[in-house]
């Protein structure tokens, strides 16, 4: 009989120690996926980000290209630019 009690104490002991092994394992692994998570939110903020920027660029070498192909128009030449001072004119913004 007292062979069968410190079994099954020790068996309890075992047990016991297991589930707070399991308990101490699920909170960590839920504090990393909660950090996942997070970086994965981060992660579709950015990328939203970047399509809207390959949207913006796209458009912009959109409007170039249809300008050189159907417009025939060049960038020109540094003697072909023309600066204007607006700064004595009285002209603002």
């Amino acid at each position: 009989m007292n062979r069968k009690l410190v079994l099954l104490a020790m068996l309890v002991l075992i047990s016991a120690m297991a589930v707070v092994e399991l308990r101490h394992r699920n909170r960590t692994t839920f504090a990393h996926l909660q950090s996942l998570m997070q970086t994965r939110d981060g992660l579709e903020v950015e990328w939203s980000k970047l399509l809207l920027e390959e949207g913006a660029w796209s458009q912009h070498r959109r409007i170039e290209s249809t300008a050189v192909r159907k417009l025939g128009m060049q960038m020109p030449d540094n003697d072909q630019v023309v600066m204007v001072d607006l700064r004595g004119s009285g002209w603002q913004r």
